[in-house]
């Protein structure tokens, strides 16, 4: 019987063809806005994880100022020295430990220019933040203190000023200061918001200090914890020498502060899945406004055919199997829906992938669910037509013009 339904479901389906996908419409964008959201934010959430890892998941930032608000009383926060930078060295919770400073400039080579990032550190920063060395080398730890001027680029930069030629053992002008390229960063990619982790050229920290900034600042510590420290107490200790080296009375606020790497992963996941939950809870809503377009058409549908309800009625079909024909009928449109909705944000989902640049991450188990829910639709607002289609009088059918 349930195969005879289908069957007469498909027929008159596919005898008002543009009906039909009117009908579905709003199931197709509700199941189609609800996949490619869920999909996009699996594949952000790929991408955060992917940037913390590459930065290096376990390694602490020490910066100056409060986290996001800056020092008490809206003055200038105090930079750190490379002083302090040794200092957190001598713990024994640090593996390693890498002062930063930052500039940007215009690199010269030959007849090409480009502007990037320089990141000035020391010979332990690309450990701690997880870069590896597609060719050359990196900077010796005497390189690192005598501010040589040596540099490695990005994979960026590489193609922007060199092309296809080798970069290794190249001079490049950086502002005034003349370069060699000892070595090349391994491609990352884009980062968390779409920044290109590429675009960078690193150099000693006191060459970046002396010959580009003209100070001793120090921009931010980064600290590869030891084998074994959890991050509470390598955090605890950090945080402890610098109120003592910066003087820090007793229940007086730290004028610095020390990001967990981690906690910034997990804090950025937890907001793309609430906006992800609630863009969701948006896009549903289209389900909701499909099924009362269905259970519309199909009480148009049943008034249509209310001759053809009483003939069958009338030749001895029970009222169940008129209620299983127009449940079916209904069933079959929803999931007709359902179908072409998850094909449509599939294919929406890898568009914004390839145009944000982030993973394409599917879930089986969001696709099964929005498949059953499509269904469940059909069943709830396919009830009402069909129940009514199943109680009518065979007579007062037969009678109707």
């Amino acid at each position: 019987m349930i195969i005879e339904a289908m069957r007469l479901a498909l027929r008159s389906i596919l005898r008002n063809k543009l009906r039909s996908f009117l009908t579905i419409l709003g199931v197709v964008i509700g199941v189609a806005a609800v996949i490619a959201m869920v999909t996009v934010g699996q594949g952000s959430s790929q991408q955060v994880s992917a940037s913390v890892s590459s930065l290096g998941s376990d390694m602490l930032v020490l910066r100056p100022g409060q986290r996001g608000f800056g020092p008490p009383g809206g003055a200038p926060a105090r930079r750190f020295t490379l002083r302090d930078a040794e200092a957190v060295a001598t713990l024994p919770v640090a593996r390693l430990v890498a002062p930063t400073a930052s500039a940007s400039a215009t690199v010269v080579f030959a007849a090409s220019n480009v502007s990037t990032s320089i990141t000035g550190s020391t010979e332990s920063y690309l450990e701690i933040a997880n870069w590896t060395l597609a060719n050359g080398r990196n900077m010796t730890a005497a390189e690192a203190r005598a501010g040589a001027p040596v540099c490695i680029i990005g994979e960026t930069v590489r193609k922007n000023l060199f092309g296809t030629l080798d970069p290794v053992g190249q001079q490049v002008r950086v502002k005034q200061l003349s370069c060699q390229v000892i070595g090349l960063l391994a491609s990352k990619g884009a980062g968390s918001f779409g920044q290109d982790q590429d675009d960078l050229i690193i150099m000693p920290i006191r060459l970046v200090q002396r010959r580009l900034n003209g100070d001793q600042d120090v921009n931010s510590i980064q600290i590869a914890l030891s084998p074994g420290v959890s991050t509470a107490e390598g955090i605890r200790s950090v945080q402890d020498l610098m109120r003592e080296r910066r003087r820090i009375g007793l229940g007086a606020a730290d004028d610095f502060s020390v990001t967990d790497m981690k906690e910034v992963a997990s804090m950025l996941n937890q907001v793309n899945s609430v906006l992800s939950g609630m863009l969701s809870s948006v896009a549903a809503v289209s389900l909701l406004v499909g099924g009362i377009g269905i259970m519309n058409i199909m009480l148009v549908s049943v008034t249509e055919r209310t001759r053809e309800i009483g003939i069958r009625l009338a030749i001895g079909a029970t009222s169940r199997q008129v209620l299983t024909q127009f449940l079916v009928e209904a069933v079959v449109l929803s999931l007709l829906g359902g179908v072409i909705g998850i094909a449509a944000g599939l294919a929406l989902a890898w568009g914004a992938g390839v145009f944000m640049g982030i993973p394409f991450a599917p879930s089986a188990g969001v696709i099964l669910l929005a498949f059953v829910f499509s269904a469940v639709v059909g069943v709830v607002f396919g009830f009402f037509p069909a129940r009514r289609a199943a109680r009518m009088d065979p007579i007062e059918a037969l009678r109707h013009q």
